[in-house]
């Protein structure tokens, strides 16, 4: 019961702000003081929304498959850079300060790099994703390596334990819970990152979608498909808190008050 309390008390003042906002969104633009052409009332979105339903989800299909594709893959990559930068400390000297810099080149340049490389196809979009993806996964995980139990590590190493016995029964379950926290920023970074994937050149997924509509100057389709992109961010990233707390049973619950 007290749980209920908790989360209905975390939700509902949010929750009230949204629709005291909507509100003043559509009784703005019901008084005349927003454009039509330029900002579409709420009402108008979603009726928008539900006139073009069908080929909405056909765009947000394929946003959904270059997503999970660029997020699954970026997960692994992270994962295994970070063992190994963790396991081979020459690697981590050379490797690291490039990863860094990696992350300092604006996602739309490299792009149409990519493009020219790679053609038009799926692979340059889903490898920006998992350029976008892998690193708050790597730095995570490899911060929760290094910073385990250094008495236990002590221990076990004087016991005559192997490098990767250590990496696997101490290491790497500490570092679970670091590595929940990349995957859930990495999360929130593969749908926006999906989209400005796809505005390098496709005729499927919100991104060209976007694009297309705001040429063709109909915000209200704009609006429609940023609210579903926001919605599958958010969706996203409940799965993957979800994950974390299947899987990281053992951390205790906060007290309520």
């Amino acid at each position: 019961m007290g749980n209920k309390r908790t989360l209905w008390s975390q939700t509902w003042p949010p929750s009230a702000v949204l629709i005291a906002l909507i509100a003043c969104w559509q009784a703005a633009t019901a008084l005349g003081l927003f454009q039509e052409w330029l900002i579409p009332s709420p009402i108008s979105i979603v009726q928008e929304a539900i006139d073009i339903w069908p080929r909405l989800m056909m765009h947000t299909e394929a946003t959904v498959q270059l997503t999970l594709i660029g997020f699954v893959g970026g997960s692994a990559v992270g994962f295994v850079l970070a063992a190994l930068l963790h396991l081979i400390p020459g690697v981590r000297t050379a490797v690291y300060p490039l990863l860094v810099l990696t992350q300092n080149v604006p996602v739309i340049a490299i792009a149409p790099i990519l493009t020219m490389l790679l053609g038009w196809g799926l692979l340059p979009k889903a490898l920006l994703v998992i350029m976008v993806c892998f690193f708050p996964i790597t730095v995570a995980m490899l911060g929760g390596l290094m910073n385990t139990d250094a008495q236990l590590r002590n221990y076990l190493q004087m016991i005559g334990i192997r490098k990767w016995q250590l990496f696997w029964r101490l290491e790497l379950p500490h570092a679970i819970v670091h590595l929940f926290s990349g995957l859930k920023i990495a999360a929130s970074y593969s749908v926006l990152s999906a989209v400005v994937a796809e505005w390098l050149g496709t005729n499927k997924g919100l991104g060209s979608f976007m694009l297309i509509s705001s040429k063709g100057f109909m915000p209200d389709r704009v609006f429609a498909a940023v609210i579903i992109i926001v919605a599958l961010s958010l969706t996203l990233f409940g799965l993957v808190t979800l994950a974390e707390r299947l899987v990281i049973r053992w951390r205790p619950k906060k007290e309520v008050r």
